[in-house]
């Protein structure tokens, strides 16, 4: 990406105040290093401490632990909103927002397989010499809206704020509903892990369409008529979440 993006977010004021009072802030920079400018602004350098499984992690923005390499933390909530991992606050009004930047970052997500915070943040947008490490609340792939694919008759499920621009194809037969939480996923690009959660609002629109074989209360949904056609679900994607669960 060009280092001349501009890009616009409303930040809390730096004197810590909350109450509803934002302002707005340019940022003319490269997408990636958007969040170090952010957190620099709003509270000077800052170490971060992260609680996990008994053990405590820091991590400050920007830091850079060997030369010319800089790494950075977010954090992906069930929405599929992208933030600072230490943002004191997080919701819309907070979430990283500009179209671009937020193509180019989630076309990057992987795996994290640097060796460095792999448990802690499992997933990594990596962009030339910096380190973008991820956690999320459930799946870095958030689908957020269904499009009409404008090359076909077929439908596209749009990701993470990308709107046309990230996209993957509608596959209803491979829509799985997890009954117990009443979550819904849907195949991702594979290097983000393969499996994306669908936003609950999105899901909510698509439950009427699940059908069952004996009832509601007989177990997971089997089928899924969508435009006057019933679909079978393969619920390919259950053995790849139990799996990641049981790691």
């Amino acid at each position: 990406p060009s280092p001349g993006l501009v890009l616009s977010a409303l930040v809390p004021h730096s004197d810590g105040g909350l109450e509803g009072r934002f302002r707005s802030v340019l940022y003319m920079c490269a997408p990636s290093r958007v969040m170090l400018r952010a957190a620099l602004l709003l509270w000077g350098p800052r170490r971060s401490l992260l609680y996990a499984q008994a053990r405590s992690l820091s991590y400050e923005q920007g830091q850079s632990p060997e030369p010319r390499i800089r790494e950075y933390f977010y954090y992906i909530d069930h929405q599929g909103q992208l933030f600072l991992d230490d943002a004191r606050v997080k919701n819309f009004i907070t979430c990283f927002k500009d179209k671009q930047f937020l193509v180019f970052f989630f076309k990057q997500i992987r795996r994290n397989q640097t060796g460095r915070y792999e448990q802690e943040f499992p997933y990594v947008s990596p962009c030339g010499r910096e380190r973008n490490f991820i956690r999320c609340d459930d799946r870095p792939i958030v689908f957020t809206h269904l499009l009409q694919d404008p090359s076909s008759d077929s439908e596209l499920l749009s990701y993470c704020g990308g709107a046309e621009k990230l996209t993957v194809k509608f596959e209803p037969e491979k829509l799985v509903m997890f009954r117990d939480n009443g979550r819904v996923y849907h195949p991702a690009p594979e290097k983000a892990g393969g499996v994306g959660l669908v936003k609950s609002a999105l899901a909510f629109e698509l439950s009427p369409s699940f059908e069952y074989a004996a009832g509601p209360d007989s177990g997971p949904p089997t089928h899924f008529r969508w435009n006057d056609k019933c679909y079978s679900l393969t619920n390919e994607l259950v053995q790849i979440i139990e799996a990641e669960k049981g790691s």
